[in-house]
Order: C-alpha cells, then structure tokens, then sequence
C-alpha cells in the first residue's frame, strides 16, 4: 500500500507540473468582470488593510494555500516550502489528503507541518468518500491530532475517483455521515470541491448539516479528470476527455452559494493566478482565495520562490484594493465597483 500511495502522489505531482490538466475552452468566468476604476480612492496606500479571520484565527491575508500534496517523497519537501512562506507571509495552509498519514506511517512527515508554522490556520484535508471505506471520528481525530490542525476539510471528487485507476465511487448516504463527523470533532469541518465548482443547493444541503465553511473549487483551473487521464486505462482515457469542459465555473459557484452563506467562512479556488483574481473574487462574496498549482512549480525550488510570489500576489491585491478605494477586505466585499462586462 505504501509504495502505491507513493507513486501515485508523486506521478499526480509531476502530471500537475508537466502536462495539459486544464480545460481548453471552460474558464474561471473571471474575465467576464472588471473593476471601474476609482481615479480619486481618498485613501493612503499605506493604510490599506488586508487582515482577514479564518474561523477563530487572524491571518495577515485572504489567501490560503489551497490543498495539494502529501504522502509522496517529494512531497515533504513542496509541503515545507509552502509552511514556511505561508507562516511569514500570514497565509492560511490546507494540507493534501491526509489519508496517506493513516495507512502508511512513512508518509506522516510530510503532513507534521506545525514545526514550520506555528500560528497561521492549518487545515487538514480528506476525501469525503473515505467515511464510506472505514474512516470515521476515530481516524479524522488522529489526523488532526498529528498535523495539530485548526479544522478538517473533506474533499469531493466524484469525476476524479471514477476516473482514477484507484478510485473509490460509493459516495451514498455521505450527508449523514458528514453530519455525524461535524458533531463528533471538536473542530470545525468543510467541505471543498477539487475543480468542478459547488451549486447553491448542494451549498445549503451541507451547511443545514453543520458544515462551518465551504471552499468553491470552480472550474477553469486544474481538472483532475484531465490529471487522472494520463495514469489510467484506454477506455477512461477517452471517457476523461469528454469532461474536459465540465463543471461550474468559479465565478458561477460563488454566485450561486454565497446567498446561502450567511455567516458562515467562503473559499473561493479554481484557476486563480493574481491577486486581482483575488479582488474579482473577494468582490463576488469569498472571504478567502485559494491558490493551488499556480504556486506548485516555485514549492518545488524553495521557500524563498513561494515567498517572492506570494508577496506578488498580496501587493496586487492591494492595488486592486487602493483603485478600488478599498480600505479592508470588508469594504472591497461590499465594493459597488465590480461589473459584468457586457458581451
């Protein structure tokens, strides 16, 4: 089990970074919108504020490090990387899927980030399907307790599990299995998708059971049927291709799961590269932002690379913030200044 869990973690990594795992013509909907520039902010940029709450933790930021990789060699040292920057630039951490931490004790280095990142919001992460195939409490209890995680986030990747050679398809009675898990833990429990985007139904569904944040993961970035594609048979291969295009967008998503939200936490993922990507998002109701392969490549050179990048990212969310005449993160989700553009 061990040596399979490995090559598939590092065959995912190298897919990621390697090949065409996008769509060619969905996207993130993020183009169909456009700030109207604010030519007098009435604001010093030096006074713009980007603090933002993940659930009981204050972080520097709205970005999170959107789940990614663990229990593959490599994946140790992309993991180290990616703590260390997110603890000096004040970003939240969402871990890859800790089920390799309980079936191969070899791999639990690679999730026992805390050492590099003692105050910022870690989030541990596993597939929802695994209540299905004898994870329960007792498991995700030693989950949390080996990363020292803030809160768990089960994954749903109904596309990606049909597809992959591995995969695990019984997601039956999932909804009272996840609301069991949300009384049972003493940390909060979310809900994330992996690059097909969540519909508001599905949104309230989750959140009537106790669910305490949800994380879009729209189309237009990774599609991890497109990922699959390259390590599974010839007959699903051909399936794959026919989903290239699936999945709601990320802007869709949010539009559609926000009303539903209240005050409950919105991650929006799926395709996003700037931080002006960021602001759009921010602007359509999220209260965190997600980048997830578009830091990939720098966490596989060193801290110092997702470092320079993440600073990147955060100056361009404060100039969208500053021409906005944005002042915080709450004033840029209640701008005005955010409009469809007309096609």
């Amino acid at each position: 089990m061990g040596k399979q869990l490995n090559d598939r973690k590092a065959q995912h990594i190298q897919i990621v970074l390697d090949e065409h795992v996008t769509g060619n013509a969905i996207t993130t909907g993020l183009e169909q919108y456009e700030f109207l520039h604010n030519a007098l902010p009435e604001l010093s940029f030096d006074e713009i504020n980007t603090e933002q709450h993940f659930l009981n933790k204050s972080c520097k930021t709205p970005f999170l490090v959107s789940s990614m990789t663990g229990g593959a060699d490599f994946a140790e040292t992309i993991n180290r990387n990616l703590a260390l920057a997110a603890e000096q630039r004040g970003w939240a951490l969402a871990l890859g899927s800790t089920r390799a931490l309980i079936e191969s004790k070899a791999f639990r280095p690679s999730f026992a980030l805390r050492k590099y990142a003692p105050t910022i919001p870690i989030i541990a992460n596993l597939g929802a399907v695994q209540l299905n195939y004898g994870f329960s409490a007792d498991e995700c209890r030693q989950i949390i307790e080996y990363t020292d995680a803030d809160a768990l986030v089960l994954h749903i990747n109904v596309l990606q599990e049909v597809i992959q050679p591995e995969g695990n398809t019984n997601f039956s009675n999932l909804l009272c299995k996840i609301e069991k898990l949300c009384s049972e833990l003493s940390v909060p429990v979310g809900i994330k998708e992996v690059g097909w985007g969540i519909d508001g139904q599905t949104a309230k569904k989750l959140l009537d059971i106790g669910v305490s944040f949800i994380d879009v993961a729209g189309a237009g970035g990774t599609s991890w049927s497109q990922v699959e594609k390259y390590r599974t048979t010839a007959i699903k291969q051909q399936a794959a291709a026919a989903f290239s295009e699936w999945g709601i967008r990320t802007t869709d998503s949010l539009r559609l799961v926000e009303p539903y939200m209240n005050d409950k936490l919105l991650i929006a993922s799926g395709g996003l590269h700037t931080g002006v990507d960021a602001a759009k998002c921010i602007a359509l109701g999220a209260d965190f932002v997600g980048f997830g392969r578009a830091i990939l490549e720098e966490a596989t050179q060193s801290a110092e690379s997702v470092f320079r990048t993440m600073e990147v990212r955060e100056l361009e969310l404060r100039m969208a913030m500053f021409a906005t005449g944005s002042a915080n993160i709450l004033a840029l989700r209640q701008t005005d200044r955010l409009q469809k553009i007309n096609s």
